[in-house]
């Protein structure tokens, strides 16, 4: 690790397969923590490179612990964190509303480092056990049309640095390799970004490997579809930007999509926007968020229809029974 951070000290770039092999024995805990916290302070300084961020991908699948789900296409809802922004779950609430329209979904999350509560935090809390068992995990998606993969229980290098992001409490780069390494490798990407610079490698790297996606960064500085300002959308087919009322009518202010203080108070603010309580403007961008995901399926003709089903999954709970499915399997 020395040679390698007196390289990056310097200013210099790691090649992919040199970034690939440090995440490796990451993974496999070669470096103590003093020497992973040195290098992990590099990427707060600077961006990181298109290079970097491949051989941190390439390094976390090849660790990882796959799930099979027998040719079955899922998505996942996902953003990056580290925003800043302290919004409820939005992503998780939004992979709800879409096993509601009967689209499976194999949500890929963590507990918040840079935030309050992520949504491991929240779906613990409503009484989620984490696993890695495939058949387990299948059944989930089989009859709740979700399930949910705890980072940590399938990726060594994540768990690994756990606590280390969690006492820096700022975004590192593995933030941006979350939603990269969905271990169910899922046929549809949503994916929230914090800058455009970020949406510009996501969309290089998707591109790529031919997935079909959709990147969202709200302008004024949010990893998802805010409402409180235009959002970028960028898919295979382009990049446009959209303002609040073509997504969902309304314009809102930051404070009504606060996450709240502690993860009692999110867990709250999730149930309510589930049981169908919540107020207009949170129910608003969560079906903004929902709608994108559901426009990628290509399951529908225009992003109105999609908006609408988002809603009635919403409104006639199915949403909601999606999640006590989920919950009455564990």
């Amino acid at each position: 690790m020395k040679n390698i951070l007196a390289l990056l000290f310097e200013h210099k770039t790691l090649d992919r397969q040199t970034a690939k092999q440090v995440l490796v024995n990451i993974g496999k805990g070669v470096y103590n923590e003093h020497e992973v916290t040195s290098f992990m302070t590099v990427f707060l300084m600077r961006s990181i490179s298109l290079q970097e961020l491949q051989g941190f991908q390439d390094a976390l699948l090849e660790l990882c612990l796959r799930v099979d789900f027998d040719g079955i296409e899922t998505m996942d809802i996902v953003g990056t964190g580290g925003d800043g922004k302290n919004t409820f779950n939005i992503s998780t609430l939004s992979c709800f509303i879409v096993a509601g329209t009967g689209h499976k979904v194999s949500k890929h999350g963590n507990y918040g480092a840079s935030t309050v509560s992520g949504s491991s935090n929240v779906i613990e809390s409503l009484g989620y056990k984490f696993k890695n068992d495939n058949d387990a995990l299948k059944r989930e998606l089989e009859q709740a049309n979700i399930c949910f993969l705890h980072a940590p229980v399938f990726h060594p290098a994540l768990k690994n640095v756990g606590p280390i992001r969690r006492n820096l409490g700022m975004r590192t780069f593995f933030n941006m390799l979350g939603p990269l390494v969905n271990p169910a490798f899922p046929a549809f990407s949503i994916i929230g970004v914090y800058s455009l610079e970020m949406a510009r490698l996501y969309s290089y790297l998707l591109q790529q490997q031919k997935r079909r996606f959709a990147i969202v960064h709200g302008l004024d500085g949010y990893d998802e579809i805010s409402l409180t300002g235009d959002s970028k959308l960028i898919t295979q087919s382009g990049e446009k930007v959209l303002s609040a009322i073509e997504l969902a009518g309304i314009e809102i202010q930051p404070q009504a999509i606060s996450g709240g203080e502690t993860t009692a108070e999110a867990t709250s603010i999730f149930k309510t926007i589930m049981e169908g309580r919540g107020t207009k403007e949170q129910e608003a961008v969560v079906l903004a968020n929902a709608a994108v995901a559901l426009q990628v399926t290509g399951a529908f003709e225009n992003y109105s229809e999609a908006f609408e089903a988002a809603t009635e999954s919403l409104k006639s709970g199915k949403a909601l029974a999606c999640l006590q499915k989920l919950i009455s399997l564990q």
